[in-house]
Parts: structure tokens; sequence; C-alpha cells
């Protein structure tokens, strides 16, 4: 008969061997399991795709490290566990996160090797001489935390500032909610934190978790996939220059090759010109000013008819706010023939010669006055430049966890039934009307004081439309411009996505004339989301691999209600602390009794 030492062996001997067996096991069949109700670390089929695409190392360096209030916390954890399950499904993508504002003396090689990275990333052809040149003159550098936040600035990683509570005492301090991707020597930028203009902390870190796995897809996607789509960008009917959209051109050539097509050549040789822009997946019209003849006309609607992707960014009006800033303060609003009214009406919309008027309206800066040789400025809401945001039921992931976006001088639009289904992307706010033309516009009107009564017969007008189906063409049982071989009336599926505001891609420039980011207004330093918008609208015109449809997962985050615990500071650490030490305590001394009881009877 076994002594209970021997059993006691016995029991630990087979523990240590299922223990054994358990690892063995675990090595051969790896699995990881998501227990959350929105599957938050459960990656989507487009990532694991990509992620598997990865087969050497790829190096993501994220800057959201330091001491942080709870809700940017709650941001680094979540993008610390999502990178993890990138690592663990392919040991190839390793992580790394780093403040870039750290003080210690060991951390400034690690910031001059950092500001060499993002000064390639943003300069990638740069000669074996040059490389060295720069490295030397970073070695050079004495300030380095100021180097660190002009190097980040100027390649579009602005940090965020933000207000650290502790028991009501405020304070400030900068962060970089950014991260880079690394791959096969090349390198792109990670935004981790959405700027949703009017939102709380909490909100952005919630929109911004929404938003982690697709921005973490989209950069594997830029390093380790190779550029198959191809983008003309369209010229000769006046419309905008590339310098005003050198932005958002620059952000496509991260992900598709991008290349001007001008329609000049269709008055001589059509035929040509159409097979020439068939070559290409998607034409952007932006801000044409001049009109479209019959022939160019005929060219654009049989390449949609032939699949090709289309977006336009069009003005039905003919004002601009650069006019406005003359010595009366007014300039002319008067509608804009493009010619392609047929051609839209054909295909499901209908630009109206109006300007949205909307009370939910993005601000301007102007001049009120003077104090000594200083001018004064005051910011006011333009009416004329309305605040889309996009409806929070609609599922699109064009739209889906998209801030608000600037407008200005938009017009409405109507959709038509024709069987071409048909999405409402952005429109304006309850309180808008349209105002006709021809109409004098004055920046006087900050004055205006609001009457409700204007706005009952107005209100969500539509401003972007997604067109999705078979389109027909506009010349169908009518007299073609042109004989064209292969002519088609019904083309195969295709989409196009129609904007009623030209200038919803255009950026400014800073003091020494170089385009900003989208979306960046610099006289009043807001962000709004314009760039993100635009280029979820050209993924999803040339989406086929899934990536973009990442946007429509929900994650939902139970954020802590900070004022709640302020308010019951007390009692919380009561709760959280004296509680569980009570609760110790007290089974402490139970143990401790019931122990000497046991033995003292023995």
């Amino acid at each position: 008969m076994e002594t209970a030492k021997q059993q006691n062996r016995k029991q630990l001997l087979i523990t240590l061997a299922v223990l054994v067996l358990l690892n063995l096991a675990g090595a051969f069949f790896f699995k990881r399991l998501d227990l959350t109700a929105d599957k938050r670390y459960t990656l989507s089929p487009a990532s694991v795709n990509l992620i598997k695409s990865v087969n050497e190392p790829l190096y993501i360096d994220v800057f959201l490290e330091g001491e942080f209030p709870g809700e940017f916390k709650r941001l680094q954890d979540e993008t610390r566990q999502l990178l993890q399950e990138f690592s663990a499904s392919n040991p190839d993508i390793k992580f790394n996160f780093f403040n870039p504002l750290d003080k210690s003396e060991s951390s400034a090689e690690t910031k001059r090797e950092l500001i060499f990275k993002v000064f390639k990333m943003d300069n990638p052809k740069l000669s074996a001489k040059d490389e060295t040149e720069v490295k030397n003159s970073i070695a050079g550098i004495t300030d380095i935390d100021k180097a660190i936040i002009e190097t980040f600035s100027g390649s579009g990683m602005k940090p965020a500032q933000i207000t650290v509570n502790d028991k009501g005492k405020q304070s400030e301090t900068l962060i970089f909610p950014w991260a880079i991707a690394t791959y096969k020597g090349k390198t792109v930028k990670i935004p981790l934190l959405k700027n949703i203009r009017g939102a709380n902390a909490a909100q952005k870190v919630e929109g911004s978790v929404q938003h982690l796995e697709y921005a973490f897809a989209d950069a594997l996607n830029k390093v380790s996939s190779d550029k198959e789509k191809k983008i003309v960008v369209l010229q000769g009917n006046g419309e905008m220059k590339s310098r005003y959209m050198a932005n958002f051109i620059k952000a496509l050539g991260e992900s598709y090759h991008t290349a001007p097509f001008t329609l000049d050549s269709v008055a001589t040789n059509p035929v040509k010109t159409l097979k020439d822009l068939q070559q290409y997946d998607l034409a952007i019209i932006a801000k044409p000013t001049e009109k479209f003849t019959e022939e160019e006309k005929e060219v654009l609607d049989q390449y949609i008819l032939n699949g090709g992707k289309t977006l336009w960014m069009l003005d039905a009006v003919q004002v601009e706010m650069d006019s406005l800033y003359n010595p009366t303060g007014m300039t002319p609003a008067l509608p804009r023939d493009l010619n392609i009214n047929d051609m839209l009406f054909k295909y499901g919309v209908r630009l109206n010669p109006d300007i949205i008027k909307d009370e939910q309206a993005t601000p301007i800066k102007l001049a009120t006055g003077s104090q000594g040789s200083a001018t004064e400025y005051q910011q006011f809401f333009w009416k004329y430049s309305p605040f889309a945001y996009p409806d929070s039921i609609n599922t699109n992931p064009i739209v889906k966890n998209v801030g608000g976006i600037k407008l200005e001088f938009a017009n409405p639009i109507d959709t038509l039934k024709n069987g071409i289904k048909k999405n409402v992307l952005l429109s304006s706010s309850r309180l808008s009307k349209k105002v006709g033309t021809p109409t004098a516009i004055r920046l006087d009107m900050v004055n205006e004081k609001t009457d409700l009564k204007d706005y009952e017969k107005g209100g969500f007008m539509p401003v972007a439309v997604l067109l999705e189906g078979s389109f027909r063409s506009m010349y169908e049982n009518r007299l073609l411009p042109f004989k064209l071989n292969g002519y088609k009336t019904v083309g195969v599926p295709g989409k196009m996505i129609v904007i009623a505001d030209g200038d919803i891609a255009k950026n400014q420039f800073d003091q020494n004339g170089a385009p900003l980011e989208l979306g960046y207004d610099k006289w009043t330093e807001e962000f709004y989301e314009n760039k993100d918008f635009m280029l979820n609208c050209v993924n999803y015109l040339l989406d086929d691999n899934g990536l973009i449809n990442i946007r429509t997962k929900d994650v939902k985050l139970p954020m802590l209600n900070t004022q709640r615990v302020y308010d019951n500071y007390n009692m919380a650490g009561i709760i959280t602390i004296g509680l569980p030490l009570a609760l110790l305590a007290a089974f402490g001394g139970l143990f401790t009794w019931l122990r000497k009881r046991k033995y003292s009877k023995a």
C-alpha cells in the first residue's frame, strides 16, 4: 500500500508529465482565442492574407509610448494587442514602442536613427552620397528633441497636445500618435489617432481603435504589395492644377500608379484617346471649369461602360473663396455649364446650380481691427462652408468611422430612379438650405442672425453620392459624335462617385509654398477628415482584395467615466484598494485560525 508521501510524488510526476505534453502540443498546434463580444482581436481575412504575404522581417516602430491618461493608455494597449496578433500570425512582423521625446541619454542615438528613417521615407530616391551627407548632418544636431518634432511634423506626423487630469489638476503634454512600418527598404507612416473635431478624448480614442486594424493593414499593403492599379488625373477642361491636389496625389502614389492625362487629343483622334484611357483603372475629374465637347463625353461614356471607374469632383456654380478678399468683400456666384448634365442625368444624378447654406459650418478667420501695428483676427462660422458628417447609420466602408469633412460652396445633388444603386455618402445638416444663382456672396454674411424659419423646407441635401451598377450609355438611341467599333449601350458592372464640391481635395500651402496635409486649415489650425474620405473613395472604387471592408468592423470600448471617479475619488479608493486588502486580511486571519484549530486538536 502506497504511503501519503509516495502518492504526493506520483501526483507531482503526473502533473509535470501533463504540463510537458501540453507544451509539446502547443509547439505544433497554435491557437489564440478571442472571447470579446465584438471579436476585436479576430483579424479580418484581408489582414490575414496580407500578413501571410510578408516573407522578410517587417519592422513597425510605434511612437505611442510614455505615461498617458486612461483614454490614451487604452489606445496604446489596443495598439500593442493588435500588433501581438500580427506578430503571432507571422513572426517576421516585429514591433517596438518608443517615445521620441524620451529624455534618457541612451535614446539620443535611436532618435538620430529615427530622424534619418523619416527623412528617407520622404525622400526615397536618395543617392548613397546624399545619404552619407544627411547622416553627417544629423550627427551634428545638438537639440535632438527639437529636431525630432520638426522632422516628424514636416513629414505630416504632427504631435498631439493632450490634457492630463490628476484629481482635478490639469497639465499639458505632447504625444506622437503615429507609427512607421519598414519592409524591404520601404517605409510608410501610420496614423493611430483620428482627429475628430468636437469630440472629447474618449470619443477620439474609440474612433481611433475602430480604425486601427485598417490603418496597419493598409500600411502592410503599401510596403509589401507591388502597385498594380493605375489612376489618371484628367486635364484639358480647366481642371484643378496638380499642385492644389499635391498631397492627395502623393498619398495615392503610395498604393497606385498615378499619371496626368489630357483629353486634347480627342479632337484629332478620339478612338486612340479612348484606347489610351482604357489602360487606366480610375479617372479623376477634379473641378473642370470648361465645357466638355460631345466627343470628349463619348470617350468618357465608353470608358465608364467598359468598366472604368470615375471620381467626379464638380462645381455647378462659379464662385471662389479667394475672390471675396477684395475691398468690397463681395463676389458674384454664377451657374457653371460644363455640358455634362445630360451625361450625369443618364447615370442617375443631377447637380443643381445652387449653393448650400448650412448652419453646421466650418470657421474662417477675418481681420476685425488692429491694436498698434498688429492686426486682430476673429473666427466666424462661414455658412457656405458646410461641415458634413457622414450618417451614423451608413455602414459603407467609405464613410464608416469617418469624422467631419469640410466643404466649400457645395451644390445639392438630386438622385434619380434608373436601376443604378445609389448611396448618399455626404449630405448637409438639417439646418441647411439652397441658395439659387446668380447671387452675390458677401463676407459680411458672417454677422447674419439665424432664423430657423429659413430652414423649414431644407436640410439633408446630398453632396456626395456613390453609384454602382451597369450604366447605360448617354448616347443610347442618339447620334454618336464619332463612329466607334464595339460601341456599348449597356456597360459591365461599374462604380462611380460624384461629389458636388470641386475643392474637397484641395490642399493649402505653407509659407515656403510647400503643400500642407489635405484637410488642414492653416488659418484656423483645424483638421478635417477630407483626406481620409478621399482616399476611402479611391480605395473603394479600386479595391478588389477586400481591404476597405475592414473599416466596417465595430469595436465597442467600455471607457471609464473619469468625472464619476473624480466626484467619488475617496469611495473609489476604498473600493478598489481598501476592500481587497480588507478581504485579504480577513481571509488570512480565517486561514490562520482554522490552521491553529486543526493542529491544536492534533
